[in-house]
């Protein structure tokens, strides 16, 4: 699959100033447009910059470096702010980030260093944004929704209640990309209890029973 961006400049004070108060990270999210899901900072160095980037409970948070030091400080300061399970700090190589394709919302980078651009889009999800500085200004690089992937919209595909999709990607599962809510049902059959779904712009909406196995 062929990629491509789309590139937005922007200007922001420096990520030095003020970053206590949290303002180089809002005005990075606010120019990424992502609502939540999960976010990558990398070369995290001290964890300031990762932590203020979770902007509420929609968000998870990992800040990657290839210093074990600056991974240990940048745990530290996460713990000091009771951020635990909402941010996280690991070692990678460098190289390679450690995520299945298509699951990072965005990913927040200083300097991608030895991170190819290639591997960042790998992990982006379509419609994911790469915010990479240069300078005093900010670069978001939008990953495009892919023209294999397809939409489905209403309770049977489209409003034309054809249920067929021109979607060449969907198959049967080779791994799991990420478990949510709720993981028991009050059918044996766990896809009895998920009554509709569809999926547009990457958000998924389904109407589930999530009543006791009891009843």
């Amino acid at each position: 699959m062929k990629t491509r961006a789309v590139l937005v400049a922007l200007l922001l004070p420096s990520a030095t100033a003020s970053l206590e108060a949290g303002q180089p990270a809002e005005k990075i999210l606010a120019a990424a447009g992502v609502k939540g899901g999960l976010v990558v900072h990398l070369h995290c160095g001290d964890g300031r910059l990762t932590a203020a980037l979770r902007a509420g409970d929609g968000w998870v948070v990992q800040g990657l470096d290839t210093n074990p030091s600056n991974v240990a400080r940048a745990r530290a300061h996460i713990r000091s702010l009771g951020l635990g399970g909402g941010v996280s700090a690991a070692r990678f190589d460098g190289r390679n980030l450690p995520y299945v394709d298509n699951l990072v919302n965005l990913v927040v980078a200083e300097d991608l260093g030895r991170v190819d651009l290639s591997e960042v889009m790998r992990v982006l999800c379509p419609g994911g944004v790469l915010c990479v500085r240069e300078g005093d200004a900010w670069t978001a690089m939008v990953k495009p929704w892919p023209d294999d992937i397809g939409q489905w919209t209403h309770y049977l595909h489209g409003p034309d209640n054809n249920a067929v999709t021109d979607d060449r990607v969907v198959g049967p599962p080779r791994h799991i990309q990420w478990i949510g809510e709720p993981r028991f049902s009050r059918s044996h059959d766990h896809l009895a209890s998920l009554s509709a779904m569809v999926s547009s712009g990457g958000r998924l909406f389904s109407i589930v029973d999530m009543g006791s196995i009891a009843f």
